[in-house]
């Protein structure tokens, strides 16, 4: 998983959209290593976080992540201009 980039939308600090992609990104990395305890790799720096499991997604992890999606996509609804979702196959 990866989540890059500030949305532009406000001032840096003040910024609604970041701030509640970045909660949830956020939000799934602490459950699934705190909670599910499963290893992850990962990366947080401003604007950008960078997150890889470390072995293969089990039925709790696939709903953690697929719960931050959901997120993700109510967000991207309001705010199209300031969020896009990509799928594996569409980065490169």
């Amino acid at each position: 998983m990866s989540v890059a980039g500030h949305s532009g939308t406000a001032a840096h600090g003040s910024d609604i959209v970041c701030a509640g992609i970045s909660s949830l990104a956020q939000t799934a990395l602490l459950g699934i290593g705190r909670h599910l305890h499963r290893e992850v790799d990962y990366e947080v720096a401003s604007g950008d976080l960078r997150m890889k499991l470390k072995g293969e997604p089990d039925d709790l992890t696939e709903a953690i992540l697929e719960t931050m999606l959901l997120g993700f996509a109510e967000i991207a609804k309001t705010n199209p201009e300031a969020v896009r979702i990509l799928d594996s196959q569409e980065v490169k």
